[in-house]
């Protein structure tokens, strides 16, 4: 079985070295420019679109694009896994735009570079069968595991509505705190540190990735709406203190 996957930017680099070690990875980038990357061999659109399995490493807004690009030029029984940070979206895309039939499962691997520097292992990974065999899923699954990987099973809808309220509030809040511009400090307690590591790990990925979870996700304008609201609830109970002080002066 040969596995190929499109997208090597940051993400899709590190995620073909992964799974080089496991099966044999060919890797395929739109933009021209040189890559050197473990493992991977780079091969041409026509050659990405003949393997038997391709991961989409692309972003969110990217992926229509990229499907309807692909979609009359793989096999009937290719199976295609997204790897998009979202799920109700790709998992939408992927069923309408790709041929009946084709074998599809929906994937969120929930770390990177950065949050897997120490490995892969209890690192979690959303799967979804969208459309595929009992056996391909059954494969998956046991690689992914073989891999140290924690295989959470969760529907796109769930996914999405958990996701906004954990990973969408831990990169709002990342860009929201690099808006500060913080800096390391000697005073910096635990807690601040933690803090500026949100910020080195969520600024660390592209800023389109911030975009496309606030974008896509369908939930993530009720999670900013509530973070407003908590925020404002903070700052009217720090305004009425500073009134009772004045009052009691």
């Amino acid at each position: 079985m040969k596995v190929g996957v499109y997208g090597l930017g940051r993400f899709g680099a590190f995620w073909a070295t992964q799974l080089s070690k496991k099966v044999e990875v060919v890797g395929y980038n739109r933009s021209k420019r040189d890559l050197i990357i473990d493992g991977v061999k780079l091969v041409d659109f026509d050659s990405l679109c003949s393997c038997d399995v391709i991961f989409l490493c692309v972003s969110i807004s990217s992926l229509q694009e990229v499907l309807n690009s692909i979609k009359d030029h793989i096999s009937d029984d290719t199976l295609v896994i997204d790897t998009c940070s979202v799920k109700v979206y790709p998992a939408q895309l992927m069923s309408e735009i790709l041929h009946k039939g084709q074998p599809l499962i929906a994937t969120h691997p929930m770390f990177g570079p950065d949050s897997a520097k120490e490995g892969l292992r209890g690192l979690p990974l959303v799967f979804h069968p969208l459309r595929c065999s009992v056996d391909q899923k059954e494969y998956w699954i046991t690689l992914f595991k073989e891999m140290e990987i924690d295989v959470i099973e969760m529907s796109p809808q769930e996914h999405d509505k958990e996701a906004a309220y954990s990973q969408g509030v831990t990169h709002f809040v990342g860009r929201m705190l690099d808006e500060l511009h913080l800096k390391p400090t000697k005073l910096a307690t635990v807690g601040y540190k933690r803090l500026m590591s949100i910020v080195e790990q969520t600024c660390n990925d592209p800023l389109q990735l911030f975009y496309d979870l606030q974008r896509y996700n369908p939930y993530a304008h009720y999670m900013r709406s509530e973070l407003k609201e908590a925020s404002d609830k903070i700052l009217t109970r720090l305004k009425i203190e500073e009134v009772k002080k004045m009052e009691d002066a």
